[in-house]
């Protein structure tokens, strides 16, 4: 199985741990969030993994060169410039040109989840992507309908709401875990730009008919490790990981 890490983020909520170097490499316990995820891909079955880097991108490469990751295909993505999650992943279609799903991660979300059930849905409903999503308290949700298609989004703070579909039922508010199955066939959907966010194009997705699903996972261990005291946290909720 491939999946894709995505590391080549700024790291802003980070700082200032993240002013010399990749979020990626940002140390729990003497780990770095990479390498947990990494492992974790791992344990769960993918042998081939893409990274894609730019803020001290070669940091990251260095590293996983300097680590016994031997049993795992690594690649990576260089990107000059920023192209936003959508377009990282566009950029390294070529890298799941063989594969009919694969699995895409946030290089600062940690999670137990069993990925199995995002792609045990995606095959089930012939979706084009399936994303990890729960309810908890945030700023920015996706709205899902009784069948958890994703139908819009919206901005509590800001008030902006986006609807995609003509749903008239009540849509529920559900927050993104960082964590996607995705089919190959995702790339014949993507905006011609280089530079978009994934959200945008499942947005635009939904709008021409066709399925992005929601699957809830409140059961699975999760944390945004975004912020420094969010670090803090994950040193209690994933302590077996550090053992």
């Amino acid at each position: 199985m491939k999946a894709m890490i995505l590391a080549a983020g700024l790291g802003s909520r980070l700082r200032p741990l993240t002013n010399d170097r990749p979020k990626a490499l940002v140390e729990i316990n003497g780990k770095t969030l990479l390498e947990l995820n990494l492992l974790r891909l791992k344990q769960a079955g993918f042998k081939e993994i893409i990274i894609n880097v730019h803020h001290h991108g070669q940091q990251i490469i260095d590293f996983v060169r300097n680590r016994d990751f031997s049993d795992l295909r690594i690649e990576f993505s260089r990107e000059v410039e920023l192209l936003d999650t959508g377009g990282g992943l566009k950029k390294a279609s070529w890298f799941f040109e063989d594969s009919d799903f694969f699995l895409v991660h946030n290089v600062d979300v940690l999670t137990d989840l069993d990925y199995r059930q995002l792609f045990v849905r995606l095959q089930e409903t012939n979706a084009l992507a399936c994303l990890a999503i729960r309810q908890r308290k945030t700023q920015r949700y996706l709205l899902f309908d009784e069948q958890f298609r994703l139908c819009g989004w919206q901005n509590v703070q800001s008030a902006e709401k986006r609807l995609v579909t003509n749903e008239t039922k009540p849509l529920t508010p559900y927050s993104f875990m960082g964590v996607q199955a995705l089919s190959n066939k995702i790339f014949d959907f993507f905006p011609q730009q280089a530079k978009f966010s994934l959200i945008e194009a499942y947005l635009q997705i939904a709008e021409k008919g066709k399925q992005v699903l929601g699957l809830p996972m409140p059961q699975a261990r999760w944390l945004d490790v975004g912020k420094p005291d969010s670090l803090k946290k994950a040193k209690e909720r994933f302590a077996d990981w550090f053992v």
